[in-house]
């Protein structure tokens, strides 16, 4: 084998390039799995109200004038879906804050577009009352997933699906959404793979790490008939850890250009769809995601409480059921109650105590250990506040131990195999 000092100068250099072309190669390779073209923002939410898909279709001495006369007439199309009150042209005009061109025709003397428009909700809301007041849901993560050539994609690179979703304005929905931007660590962490995944502890991470409460997942399955063609969507609304069905429907598109205006359609399904659900409670946050205020579900809480109560008639059965157990050569005798044990044997007895503080519950149990005829004490159980419970060993009958307690100032109520002391 040859060393690295038995090669000539022109062979090193080269064995070093290449290793820092396979370092530099590594680091290329770790910055694709973050890096690239991903990642969409979210436009800003508003509160005001947006009609959409108003069509209007108008002729007039020039295009320019055909377009102004068809907005004012989306402007009162809009109005009226809103079943808003009558309102002269003009007021309804001054209620605009925007108005969105979805599609649009222009020709010399016609005009034809599909537009969307805006509404201030300061402005409009005395004339529509407090309807689009309702509270709006518990934060809901979107994840919109896009099934199309057998492949799952989600935020490994910008998609049309994740735009659709990102350019949805849902300040006026019902719904809170909260839409990831998909860019660095998150197309790592937003995978297909975390939809079908069942595990709270995993969901749990994912939730807090984007401040929701729960998970909506809006499924569109492109299929392209052809390079060019028809393009045929079939869209899902899943939600929750779960994975629950709530609701599918089909879309077309004729062809690649229309695929935008195709998925901005649905995405107003889906909202539509997610209202119904919340309106209907089915939408509501999973109570096995719920670990941040610490409470249990009421059917586990029940088991617990069952379990508890249990564990305390045991306890008390085994108080009231206990004997001492007789042995010989100076061992813990299992002495008849009312005759003291063996000559040279102590005896096990129980004693419970009212400790209302620690205070008290040192001070009883120092006293209990120097009463005569007592060899050694255990604390079974401590209840500050309520009745702690100590095994005392004692060379006698339980007779006895109540005499020599009483003698060191207790008020002592004698049972078949324990005692009660008080001060």
């Amino acid at each position: 084998m040859r060393t690295l000092s038995s090669l000539s100068r022109r062979s090193r250099i080269a064995l070093f390039a290449s290793g820092l072309a396979l370092a530099g190669g590594a680091g290329w390779l770790a910055n694709a799995q973050v890096g690239g073209d991903r990642g969409i923002a979210a436009v800003a939410a508003s509160r005001d109200i947006q009609v959409s898909d108003i069509e209007v279709d108008v002729r007039a001495d020039s295009g320019v004038e055909a377009r102004e006369e068809a907005w004012a007439e989306a402007q009162v199309k809009a109005w009226e879906k809103l079943d808003g009150p009558d309102l002269p042209a003009s007021r309804i005009a001054g209620l605009v804050s925007a108005i969105v061109v979805q599609r649009e025709r222009l020709g010399p003397k016609r005009y034809v577009a599909t537009l969307g428009v805006i509404f201030d909700r300061q402005r409009a809301a005395p004339f529509l009352g407090d309807g689009g007041r309702a509270m709006r849901s518990a934060p809901m993560l979107v994840l919109p997933v896009t099934v199309a050539g057998g492949t799952q994609l989600m935020y490994e690179q910008r998609n049309p699906w994740q735009r659709a979703w990102a350019e949805f304005q849902a300040g006026q929905s019902r719904v809170n959404y909260v839409r990831p931007q998909g860019s660095g660590g998150e197309s790592l962490l937003l995978t297909f793979g975390q939809t079908t995944r069942r595990s709270r502890v995993w969901w749990n991470n994912i939730l807090d790490e984007f401040g929701a409460a729960d998970v909506l997942v809006p499924i569109a399955n492109l299929r392209y008939t052809y390079p060019g063609g028809p393009i045929e969507g079939t869209f899902t609304a899943r939600h929750g850890p779960d994975s629950e069905f709530l609701a599918s429907f089909t879309l077309r598109a004729e062809n690649p250009e229309e695929l935008p205006d195709m998925l901005e359609r649905a995405v107003r399904r889906f909202d539509a769809t997610f209202q119904v659900a919340l309106a209907d409670g089915t939408i509501q946050p999973d109570p096995t995601l719920n670990v941040k205020t610490g409470e249990l579900n009421p059917a586990i809480q029940r088991l617990v409480d069952l379990g508890r109560r249990l564990l305390a008639q045991d306890e008390q059965r085994e108080q009231t059921t206990l004997a001492p157990t007789a042995e010989s050569d100076g061992a813990i005798s299992a002495a008849p109650i009312n005759r003291p044990p063996p000559e040279g044997s102590v005896a096990l007895y129980t004693v419970q105590f009212a400790s209302p503080d620690a205070a008290a519950f040192g001070a009883i149990l120092a006293d209990v250990r120097g009463t005569p005829g007592v060899r050694s004490t255990g604390v079974r159980s401590t209840a500050i506040g309520g009745t702690s419970v100590m095994t005392v060993s004692y060379s006698g009958s339980i007779g006895q131990l109540a005499e020599a307690l009483r003698a060191r100032g207790f008020t002592v109520q004698q049972g078949a195999t324990a005692i009660l002391i008080s001060r």
